[in-house]
């Protein structure tokens, strides 16, 4: 390359570089776009702080096409990426349309980024997840453009570079220098005021190389300020303007006299047209002018451009769990397990509490007791013990919050049936005994108000006594046997008792009218008990003590005591609810180390997909949008993870109740199926934050040169 006569560094300080640039902007008649004083970039290896740009003083105009050309290792890469806002300096001041850049926040340098720069890198840092279409658009939808305009507007850019046929292709299949055009279209996307060019030509073959040069020479062409960064001083020929960089100075500064507008006759046929370029940018309703030369129209609002990031990352989060299939599930396993115990245990908790509850409820749930005699531990009661009377009982009964009341006195006796001759319980009962108790005839019938008035001596045998006496006997009502000496003859039969009032043992059991018992069995005028069915619109709680206080009253002293079958409910309730929630706490450590598993996958995410992080930084991505991006995977994964678990627990859940008992039941809960849901998300945006945050705060030039 032929250069001008042009000063040394050594012989030429940076102040008159930066004097020659003022009187080129003068005799140009262009406006500066960027302006660098005394820059500096500094990076710490080790102990060591190495500098790599020396104090450059640099003004770029608009409209100029201009080639930064150095060796390795001079700076210009770095200059490149400090002028497109991917990094700042370490110290001096740098300038674009005349605004400060070096007290901006990571956003505001997005939006720069965003607004004015189009990015053109050598190794293209496409998406590989989806179409070239979609590539071309991302910088749009940070923009907030029009969703179909959006496409439009990019299947436009794609067609006038060439490939209008490979729209719906993705990064892999196409060749180099196709996806360098697709590089050039997304650069163009939402203007591109300032093209930045990082060795645009450095990985493709020298035909697609051309192409892509003479591709900037017509954007150039249209009014955009072009920056190449390259290392072959052929493709600086091609520049209006040359600025040489050696070990972090710029040793020359300037235009290159062979420098002619591209001549569009000489194009090939594949090559991008002037007219191409111009009618695109007047249908996408833009300007030549670098400060106009964004779409103007089709923009969302603020909620719709939220929104439409939001669904952005929510699909490239889709994507991403599908290329991804086997890691993820791997993820979800904690949470899958640890959801489906929260659910079971639950679920089983409840199964076994609410067939508790129903045999309590078989027996009379809404039941109290009133026991002869003064309660445990007092030292009256071995001086008193016979104080309850039948009409203790109707005094009760007689009350309006009362259903039906049973009188109830017990003893044992020889009870013989033909040859058969056994130990038995014999229980003196009122005729509402069936009624308060719950208890159930197999056949025959129970005692009445004449059983109770004539002392009939009527008698009701339990299973056991059925088992014992009348083994052989398929009927026993109307069966005659001989209790102590009193003869009774059987007229009901009760269903097998699994508990509650009645005996829980496999004693015998036979029920005479407690008329009966106290005349011919036992004699004397008191009962040991009687029992009260309150009404189920009544609280137990104040009925037991209104019968506390009638006794009390007619006795003139507290002696006796009574027993509510409620507080048993309730005490049942309490011991399974504890339980449920000893060992679901238990169960919820596995969906703690669910979670912690979800954070390191996360991060081993983040750090495969650190080079698509500095794309989409490097194309407009606020920290924001990165974050929402992974914290959606996170709770994505999590609540799927959820919903698997859920469908374990039904299958477990469906399993047990197919092969259990009617004891043993699995009955599953909305609340807890809720709460699981709500769960999986929360240790979704808790485990996911950290990960996301990191994504979020990467710096874009190092998240770009990982691969």
């Amino acid at each position: 390359m032929t250069t001008p006569q042009q000063p040394s560094v050594e012989d030429t300080p940076t102040t008159s570089l930066s004097q020659h640039q003022t009187a080129y902007g003068h005799l140009s008649g262009r406006n500066p776009v960027m302006q660098v004083s005394n820059l500096i970039r500094e990076f710490i290896a080790g102990e060591q702080t190495i500098r790599i740009l020396h104090g450059l003083n640099l003004t770029i105009y608009q409209g100029e096409m201009v080639a930064i050309i150095g060796q390795s290792g001079s700076g210009k890469s770095t200059l490149m990426n400090i002028l497109g806002c991917l990094d700042k300096a370490t110290d001096g001041d740098y300038l674009i349309f005349g605004k400060s850049v070096k007290q901006l926040d990571a956003d505001e340098l997005a939006q720069l980024r965003r607004e004015h720069f189009g990015f053109i890198f050598q190794r293209y840092h496409l998406l590989g997840d989806i179409d070239a279409r979609d590539n071309v658009a991302v910088p749009a939808v940070y923009a907030g453009m029009d969703n179909q305009f959006r496409a439009q507007r990019a299947e436009k850019l794609l067609t006038d570079l060439g490939l209008g046929d490979k729209i719906h292709n993705r990064p892999s299949q196409l060749s180099g220098g196709q996806q360098q055009r697709v590089s050039v279209a997304r650069a163009l996307m939402n203007g591109g005021d300032i093209i930045l060019a990082d060795e645009p030509t450095g990985a493709l073959d020298s035909k697609s190389g051309q192409d892509v040069l003479q591709i900037l020479r017509n954007l150039n062409n249209q009014g955009h300020t072009v920056i190449m960064v390259t290392h072959d001083p052929s493709i600086a020929e091609q520049a209006e303007r040359v600025i040489e960089l050696k070990d972090g100075h710029i040793i020359a500064d300037y235009r290159n006299e062979h420098f002619k507008p591209f001549d569009v006759t000489q194009s090939q046929t594949n090559d991008i047209e002037p007219s191409s370029i111009e009618a695109s940018t007047h249908d996408a309703n833009l300007s030549t002018s670098p400060h106009h030369s964004k779409p103007l129209k089709k923009q969302k609002s603020s909620l719709g451009s939220f929104i439409d990031r939001l669904s952005e990352a929510f699909r490239m989060s889709i994507l991403a769990m599908r290329a991804h299939k086997m890691r993820t599930l791997l993820t979800m396993l904690g949470i899958i397990i640890g959801i489906a115990s929260v659910v079971s245990v639950v679920g089983l908790g409840q199964g076994s509490q609410q067939q508790i509850l129903s045999n309590i409820s078989s027996l009379g749930t809404n039941t109290i007791t009133v026991i002869d005699g003064y309660p445990y531990g007092d030292p009256r009661r071995a001086y008193n013990d016979h104080n309850l009377t039948p009409d203790d009982a109707k005094a009760v009964g007689n009350q309006p919050y009362v259903v039906s009341v049973s009188p109830q006195l017990d003893t044992s006796a020889s009870v013989r049936y033909r040859n058969v001759q056994e130990s038995a319980s014999i229980s003196g009962v009122g005729e509402g005994y069936l009624e308060v108790t719950g208890e159930k005839l197999a056949m025959g019938q129970g005692f009445d108000a004449q059983s109770i008035a004539l002392r009939t001596q009527d008698i009701i045998i339990d299973d056991n006594a059925k088992k014992t006496f009348f083994a052989d006997v398929d009927n026993p009502i109307g069966e005659v046997m001989l209790i102590g000496n009193v003869p009774g003859r059987v007229i009901g039969l009760l269903e097998p008792n699994e508990g509650g009032f009645g005996p829980s043992n496999d004693s015998p059991t036979i029920y005479m009218p407690y008329t009966t018992m106290m005349s011919r069995i036992v004699g004397g005028e008191n009962i040991d008990r009687f029992v009260v069915l309150i009404g189920n619109q009544i609280s137990t709680s104040a009925a037991e003590s209104a019968i506390f206080d009638l006794i009390e009253s007619r006795h003139g002293a507290d002696d006796f005591r009574t027993r509510n079958s409620d507080s048993i409910r309730q005490t049942i309730e309490s011991t399974t609810n504890t339980m449920t929630l000893l060992i679901s706490s238990i169960a919820i450590i596995s969906l703690i180390v669910g979670g912690i598993g979800v954070m390191n996958i996360m991060l081993v995410s983040v750090t495969e997909r650190t080079n698509e992080i500095g794309v989409r930084m490097a194309v407009g991505a606020r920290q924001s949008d990165i974050m929402q991006q992974f914290l959606i995977e996170a709770v994505l994964v999590c609540v799927l993870g959820g919903g698997l678990g859920v469908l374990l627990a039904f299958t477990i859940g469906e399993g047990i109740n197919s092969i259990g008992s009617d004891n043993f039941k699995v009955i599953y809960s909305p609340t807890s199926i809720i709460a699981a849901f709500i769960c999986s998300t929360l240790i979704g945006v808790i485990f996911g934050f950290l990960p996301a945050r990191n994504a979020a705060k990467l710096n874009p030039v190092e998240a770009l040169s990982r691969d």
